[in-house]
């Protein structure tokens, strides 16, 4: 197993980014929920779909520590503070989606829960990849 940790990312507290396990067949990658905020643990902003655009950056930037890329995701969960908003914007979100991600096929979740670990987190992110050996 490999913690994958982007080098000049603060380091979280009680829990990690990502791990990489393999390489039998190839390799699994499951990537921590990750937030709209940026390296330093910062949010830039309190919109939704600019933190969703920076949750997908730091999806890509784990996935990056494993030799992954956005094409090799297989599985996305989502929360969502507010499944409304989600919905109204869609558009806008699909935009980032395919700007960060491609328009990939992707097994997808969303979920509305009612709030997130850190407070102004809108949208929470989890990833499962897997890169053919």
């Amino acid at each position: 197993m490999k913690v994958l940790q982007p080098p000049t990312w603060a380091a979280p507290r009680g829990y990690v980014n990502g791990v990489a396990v393999g390489p039998a067949a190839g390799t699994q990658v499951f990537v921590a929920g990750q937030i709209g905020w940026n390296a330093q643990q910062v949010f830039a902003s309190d919109d939704l779909v600019a933190q969703v655009r920076q949750a997908l950056l730091n999806v890509r930037a784990v996935l990056a520590e494993a030799g992954a890329m956005p094409e090799h995701i297989v599985r996305m969960t989502w929360y969502l503070t507010d499944k409304r908003e989600y919905l109204a914007r869609g558009r806008e979100i699909g935009a980032a989606y395919r700007e960060v991600v491609g328009s990939y096929a992707v097994a997808m979740s969303a979920v509305q829960v009612v709030a997130l670990m850190e407070d102004r987190a809108k949208v929470e992110i989890e990833v499962t990849a897997f890169v053919p050996a």
